[in-house]
């Protein structure tokens, strides 16, 4: 009930109902046919399509027919590929009256407004799917997305993690029952904190058998696993069969080899979490967990992550994934992360996209559904100002934003708003 009252009080604001009854009235009718002309399309998986365009009836893509018309957006000054997907958001994660940091658990009129913000500036920013791992706050916006009550990305969420506290955190059987109680609840994925926070040193903080059990038991519920790991951490993960290693520092060569034996994904974060932590300080220090020895261990980390990367995507076979860790001060600028990642870590710019294109699809199960421009697949579609494989910063300039066939944004080319407002 508690988090329930996010969307009570969206919907008591006159701004927001208006805005939801024009995105309501947009749903697209089975019937309803968009043509898209395009001049260089970046598929998802690799591959760049020429003077084509792209089919949508009702929220599907239907064909790429270069012959088809009338055509209704004229994208081809534009690059167009799949809307990006994040891997890892906390989409709830705000900013207090006080300019503090505020968590992402609040139930209030504010709490409202800014978890509606951060959902409209994601998706202005082009990410029409994002994982958000996870707070009970995230069900009713996640729902009230998918019925077209507020515009935003489409959200998968853990709902409450396994949070690793040692034996306190539960026998086997124990943490089983939790993750059951999750799925209950509605959770789409389990988020499993195996290591302490990287400010506090990382160190494991479950046992191999009491992740055994979990990542069996969130299997056996048809349940992926993402896996807060550092150090020991990564590899215990991975052997116990989890689906995603989040951040991954410290992580050795052996432990990145054995996850692409495995087929275990990795989300390694480049630059952008802790360059939000380091550039909005003055808001994070003082509250809960963040102090003067937890940023300067900050400091000397953001090095480390680069190095990860780079060793990372050196590594034959390791699927990496695409996760920002978007929590207040960074909603709506998640692309910052593919600068990083291409700039810091040495990342192909190809394979940046990829990783928030197809194989950020595959690693949520949802390669059926979304990560490419193929017919059959869901039409969220985004056009960018340049081209990323060229200049990677064009990832910020974001033109054009559809989402299951609806159009969000069509901007002028050249006046398009830094992160949708929200302030490089």
């Amino acid at each position: 009930m508690r988090s329930a009252k996010i969307i009570l009080c969206i919907l008591s604001i006159p701004g927001i109902c208006a805005l939801a009854q024009r995105i309501a009235s947009q749903t697209p009718a089975q019937s309803k046919r968009i043509v898209i002309a395009a001049s260089a399309v970046l598929d998802g998986k690799g591959h760049v399509l020429h003077d084509t365009r792209i089919v949508v009836e009702g929220s599907k893509i239907v064909a790429i027919d270069a012959k088809a018309g009338p055509v209704d957006y004229d994208l081809r000054s534009l690059t167009v590929l799949p809307g990006w997907i994040d891997a890892h958001v906390h989409i709830t994660w705000r900013f207090g009256k006080d300019g503090k940091n505020a968590g992402m658990e609040g139930t209030t009129q504010e709490d409202a407004y800014e978890a509606a913000s951060n959902a409209w500036v994601t998706l202005m920013a082009g990410f029409t799917t994002v994982q958000s791992v996870g707070a009970p706050n995230d069900i009713p916006l996640r729902d009230a997305i998918a019925k077209g009550i507020l515009p935003g990305p489409r959200i998968l969420t853990a709902v409450e993690p396994l949070i690793g506290r040692g034996e306190q955190t539960g026998t086997p059987d124990e943490i089983r029952a939790f993750l059951r109680k999750q799925k209950e609840a509605g959770a789409n994925l389990i988020k499993i904190f195996a290591s302490q926070s990287i400010r506090l040193g990382g160190g494991m903080t479950l046992s191999q058998e009491q992740l055994n059990a979990a990542c069996d038991e969130a299997k056996k519920q048809g349940l992926r696993t993402l896996v807060h790991a550092y150090k020991d951490a990564v590899r215990a993960a991975t052997l116990a069969g989890c689906t995603q290693i989040e951040h991954g520092a410290l992580a050795t060569d052996d432990d990145l080899k054995l996850m692409a034996e495995k087929g275990t994904y990795l989300d390694p974060q480049a630059g952008l979490v802790i360059e939000n932590y380091l550039r909005n300080k003055e808001k994070f220090f003082g509250t809960p967990g963040y102090t003067e020895e937890g940023f300067a261990a900050m400091e000397k980390i953001l090095p480390m992550n680069h190095e990860l990367v780079q060793r990372a995507v050196k590594i034959p076979g390791l699927k990496i994934v695409f996760g920002t860790d978007a929590l207040a001060g960074s909603h709506g600028r998640n692309a910052e992360e593919f600068i990083d990642r291409v700039r810091d870590g040495g990342q192909d710019p190809m394979q940046a996209m990829m990783s928030a294109n197809s194989i950020g699809a595959e690693g949520m199960g949802l390669a059926g559904q979304l990560g490419s421009i193929a017919p059959g697949l869901q039409a969220d579609i985004i056009a960018l100002d340049g081209d990323p494989l060229k200049d990677i910063t064009a990832v910020r300039r974001v033109a054009f934003v559809m989402k299951g066939g609806i159009v969000y944004k069509n901007a002028a080319r050249g006046v398009i708003p830094g992160y949708a407002g929200v302030q490089p």
